[in-house]
């Protein structure tokens, strides 16, 4: 055989055992049901929203995790529109995310100082100025911007405006549309609350900075974020 032929070979089959370990690394599992209360599961089906599949490179999934981050922790890649709820053994629930525009997109390090199930929406003086119409106020529901579930971000004892909530609308799940917030399916949302205690860090990574362990800054950008 020449040695084209091996080197060519070699270079298919190294392709299919990367091919074969990335396979294995993703472990594709919707949100369990489990996680769904009985109100949960009324407010889900009243829902007047498109249930509009979320493309699977953004659904959960069970995936390694390699960064310092504690069990516990959520990281937030927000070029890849991507949450990690990080677990032990090397692991990582990830989550496709829809997240803020570039410029009203922020990053940092904050903690979960509040949350919420079935949230009110309060829309904050500058959404108004933005868009013109909204009520002072949204009731909690299925059809509230921020979904069945908000973890509200603080620094120290300061609320950033900045919150992890669900969504009425999935189809945009790995895009950069929201005003700071950072989206999941209602679904996924409802799962990680589940999981995360008060005070977990959030570590939201700055866009385009690579993925050294502390590439994040640390303090919010543009402290005027808009919860939605």
């Amino acid at each position: 055989m020449s040695p084209l032929k091996i080197k060519l070979g070699l270079i298919v089959a190294a392709g299919l055992m990367l091919s074969g370990c990335m396979q294995t690394a993703t472990q594709f599992q919707p949100a369990p049901e489990a996680s769904l209360k009985p109100a949960d599961k009324a407010q889900l089906a009243k829902a007047r929203y498109a249930k509009v599949a979320v493309a699977e490179p953004f659904r959960r999934a069970i995936v390694d995790f390699h960064r310092k981050e504690a069990p516990g922790s959520i990281v937030v890649d927000s070029d890849n529109h991507y949450l990690y709820f990080v677990q032990d053994g090397g692991k990582a629930i990830r989550y496709g995310v829809t997240v803020g525009e570039e410029a009203l997109a922020f990053s940092g390090v904050a903690r979960v100082g509040n949350m919420a199930e079935w949230p009110k929406w309060t829309p904050t003086a500058d959404i108004h100025k933005r868009i013109e119409g909204l009520p002072a106020s949204v009731p909690g529901g299925v059809d509230n911007p921020l979904g069945a579930r908000a973890l509200y971000l603080y620094q120290g004892n300061r609320d950033t405006l900045f919150r992890i909530h669900g969504t009425n609308q999935p189809e945009y799940i790995g895009a950069s549309i929201s005003s700071g917030c950072i989206r999941m399916t209602n679904e996924d949302v409802i799962d990680l609350y589940s999981r995360v205690k008060p005070g977990a860090v959030v570590v939201v990574l700055e866009p385009k900075a690579g993925d050294s362990p502390y590439n994040s800054k640390l303090a919010l950008q543009g402290g005027g974020g808009t919860p939605y």
